[in-house]
């Protein structure tokens, strides 16, 4: 990516914990201005805080993705403090899969998930659309996973198999993953660029801790790839290890 102001305005949303909050932590250290989006005041000003006393530029910003009215009041504060908006990353998820088999899986719970994982990715996107359009070099990011590929679900051999049936969790991924494709052709032609991001299988609250790598580790992989140095790519899922994944 390319911009002119090394310094840019980064949203992320669901930032005041694990993959969310050491993205904001690498992104600000780099020198940028990080807007810690979280759905819980309390907790996401004591993780601004926490950035902001060591000298970052990090501020706080009440935003739950299911909540439109906290989304358009974001979007204001943004324009009217920032004027613009040079990265969107969509990194706020759930999974509510656990202990249900898909065939048990309550509708109420893949409603839910889909509020976060889908439906919020969409009201965020088309909420922050104005600022990214006043950015010199707009860039979305949708936080994503492997497990929600196509080319994961259809291969029984593949690493991680055992998580294969995570019905709400999975689907959600795929529809965001569709909805990456969607939103990097249609704003193509208005440069900005729209990715999945890959932060690997990382421990967090989400999957119990299970993952082989840090929270850190995966935030360090989402800074690295909304910052990397490019010629256009849009439209792509990267890989955590460099390059893309499959689809």
């Amino acid at each position: 990516m390319t911009n002119s102001n090394p310094s840019k305005i980064v949203l992320i949303t669901g930032a005041n914990k694990g993959i969310g909050f050491a993205a904001a932590r690498e992104l600000a250290v780099a020198g940028h201005t990080v807007l810690l989006g979280a759905r819980d005041p309390g907790r996401g000003t004591a993780a601004a805080a926490e950035l902001a006393a060591q000298g970052l530029a990090v501020r706080f910003v009440h935003l739950d993705v299911t909540e439109p009215d906290t989304i358009e009041a974001a979007a204001r504060l943004i324009s009217e403090t920032h004027g613009r908006l040079d990265i969107l990353i969509n990194n706020a998820g759930i999974s509510r899969d656990r202990p249900h088999p898909p065939t048990e899986l309550p509708v109420a719970a893949l409603r839910e998930v889909y509020e976060t994982n889908v439906f919020g990715v969409v009201a965020v996107t088309n909420a922050m659309l104005p600022p990214l359009r006043r950015s010199p070099a707009a860039y979305v990011g949708n936080v994503s996973s492997g497990l929600g590929t196509v080319a994961f679900l259809t291969d029984p051999d593949a690493p991680f198999w055992q998580y294969a049936n995570l019905l709400a969790y999975n689907s959600s991924k795929a529809a965001m993953n569709a909805i990456t494709l969607i939103y990097a052709h249609t704003l193509r032609d208005s440069g900005i660029m729209v990715n999945a991001l890959s932060p690997g299988f990382c421990a967090t609250d989400l999957n119990n801790h299970t993952g082989h790598l840090s929270a850190d580790e995966g935030g360090a992989h989402i800074a690295r790839q909304v910052t990397l140095p490019g010629d256009g790519l849009t439209g792509v899922f990267l890989n955590e290890n460099g390059g893309t994944h499959p689809w």
